[in-house]
């Protein structure tokens, strides 16, 4: 298809093209929209406007199913129940997607499983899946979880959210006096070699730059040198991470973060500098200086001047973290963002989209720093809304293989493991046994089994939860996997048994809650098959189906 270029000024003859253009785009893009936020209009726009320039056209819209088990994996991070999936099905309203959106983020029903989920995803960015696991570790995993888990039960601003992360002083432990659980991002980054890795992660995770490698040389790449690193980093330095040992030990109970005057490294608090050496070994001095250029008083003394405050106000005030957080969450719902990689938002690694990433980040910071708003816009998105089936139009529209992705179909993606560990406790109706910090700490051991620390300088990780086979074996025979498929009364498959339905009628049930569509021709024939070979027995085929759904590709993917 070649591509039309008209110019013209006449106000009728551009409102003529609209409308003839209008009537050429595909049905899904006339859709009234009067319920839908500006901001998902936006989104649209600019979507739909990559679309013609790459002269692509988008995948219909996926069905009612798919869309909805996609909308409850990924905002509250797990699959819905067939009540759920069913009450949404029966629902003909025209604004039942906006409302089954806005339920999962308003109803006070779902208020503990959205907080528990991005709980999780947050505890993964910022200490990573590892943090607080290590013996006499000075983190505390299930303080960084209360402390996000609170945050989003509360929908505490965003920019809220990351002064108190930046800034927070207190004891890292639950229980403990002082307990402050925002001091579990940097207790453990601040008492390494000269806080490097504090710096390193704070301005990546907030702000989107990557200044790690900057750190002993300048980058060849972007305008981050190796000076604005150590001026970054001085923002750091009157900071430190007291252990606290539980009493007649030697083993690490808690970690206390204090702000302490800094005496700079020529011994002088009035003047704290910090040195650095270039690569040809001559050495530089700096002091704390905000990516922007803006000065701090050099003063070590807290009392004259607490840099990691001056630095967090500095960071709530700046375009880079409104985008970042964009970014994050548009990679989170639509499986790539932005940019590759996610947090990096450096002039050298130019956005798919840039236009869309200025005007959300600035369109986040009117509404507030609402997380809330950011997801409702994404997930009520055209884009979000389409089916991940690929069309002769399309196909070129694959990030895989290196291209900018343009967003014509939903990308499929593997579950995380929180969300297998999640959904399928709601298909065995368990909700776990015992107190809140019990489930999450039986819920943490089962996750560890596919997380690998490198215990390098950046904390890098790896994960076994890519199809290996630790996660195969877990699948075919592990206990989340044998409570799933029970029978016992009380238990989905055991209840489903027993209900006055069709055999038919049943084996689509199960095909609704593993894969949110009813069961093909085929499947069918095989679940007859199934019943008789267990000589009618439907419980036992249900069970046999049921493992086989849990076990499919299509059931460990959100798609």
């Amino acid at each position: 298809m070649g591509r039309l270029i008209i110019m013209t000024k006449c106000p009728q003859t551009i409102t003529r093209i609209a409308v003839v253009f209008a009537a050429l785009l595909p049905a899904t893009w006339s859709v009234a929209q009067s319920n839908v936020p500006s901001q998902t209009q936006l989104i649209d726009k600019h979507i739909r406007q990559g679309w013609v320039d790459y002269e692509l056209k988008p995948s219909p819209e996926a069905p009612d199913g798919l869309w909805c088990r996609r909308v409850y994996l990924d905002i509250i991070g797990r699959i819905p129940t067939p009540e759920e999936l069913d009450e949404f099905l029966q629902d003909k309203s025209s604004d039942k997607d906006q409302r089954l959106v806005n339920k999962l983020l308003h109803d006070d029903r779902y208020t503990e499983e959205y907080a528990r989920n991005w709980a999780t995803i947050w505890t993964n960015v910022l200490i990573g899946q590892t943090g607080g696991n290590e013996r006499n570790s000075l983190t505390s995993r299930p303080g960084m979880s209360k402390y996000l888990r609170d945050s989003f039960a509360r929908n505490k601003p965003y920019n809220d959210m990351v002064f108190e992360l930046v800034t927070a002083t207190g004891s890292t432990k639950p229980g403990t006096e002082n307990f402050n659980g925002a001091t579990n991002f940097l207790a453990m980054k601040v008492n390494d070699d000269q806080a490097t890795l504090a710096t390193s992660s704070t301005s990546r995770i907030f702000m989107g730059l990557q200044v790690q490698c900057t750190q002993c040389h300048n980058h060849p790449f972007n305008q981050w040198k190796q000076q604005k690193f150590w001026e970054f980093n001085s923002f750091f330095r009157q900071t430190r991470a007291l252990r606290r040992y539980v009493p007649g030990t030697r083993d690490v109970s808690h970690a206390e973060l204090v702000d302490e005057d800094f005496a700079g490294e020529m011994g002088d608090p009035s003047k704290a500098i910090v040195f650095y050496e270039l690569r040809n070994g001559v050495t530089r001095t700096a002091g704390p200086v905000f990516m922007d250029g803006t000065e701090v008083d050099v003063s070590g003394y807290v009392s004259d001047v607490n840099r990691r405050e001056a630095l967090g106000k500095m960071m709530i005030e700046s375009e880079f973290m409104d985008k970042m957080i964009v970014n994050r969450m548009w990679a989170h719902f639509m499986g790539y963002a932005f940019t590759k990689p996610v947090d990096d938002l450096g002039p050298h690694n130019v956005a798919s989209h840039p236009v869309l990433l200025d005007e959300l980040g600035a369109e986040f910071r009117k509404a507030s720093f609402d997380m809330k708003q950011l997801i409702q816009w994404i997930a009520l998105s055209e884009p979000y809304r389409l089916s991940s089936q690929t069309t002769g139009s399309n196909a070129s529209d694959n990030p895989q293989m290196g291209e900018p992705p343009k967003f014509t179909h939903f990308y499929l993606r593997q579950m995380s493991a929180e969300q297998l560990y999640q959904s399928l406790l709601s298909t065995a109706k368990s909700s776990g046994q015992g107190s809140y910090e019990q489930q999450e700490e039986k819920r943490n051991r089962w996750l560890q089994q596919f997380v690998t620390a490198f215990g390098t300088d950046e904390g890098d990780e790896s994960t076994s939860f890519n199809g290996s086979i630790p996660q195969a074996l877990m699948m075919f025979n592990g206990d989340l996997v044998k409570n799933a498929t029970s029978i016992e009364s009380g238990t989905f498959l055991g209840d489903l048994s027993r209900q006055n339905l069709k055999p038919i009628e049943k084996v689509n049930r199960l095909f609704l809650a593993g894969m949110g569509r009813r069961a093909s021709r085929d499947e069918l024939t095989i679940a007859n098959k199934l019943l008789a070979a267990r000589k009618g027995d439907q419980a036992e085929m249900l069970q046999d189906l049921w493992w086989a759904i849990l076990n499919s590709n299509e059931f460990i993917l959100n798609h």
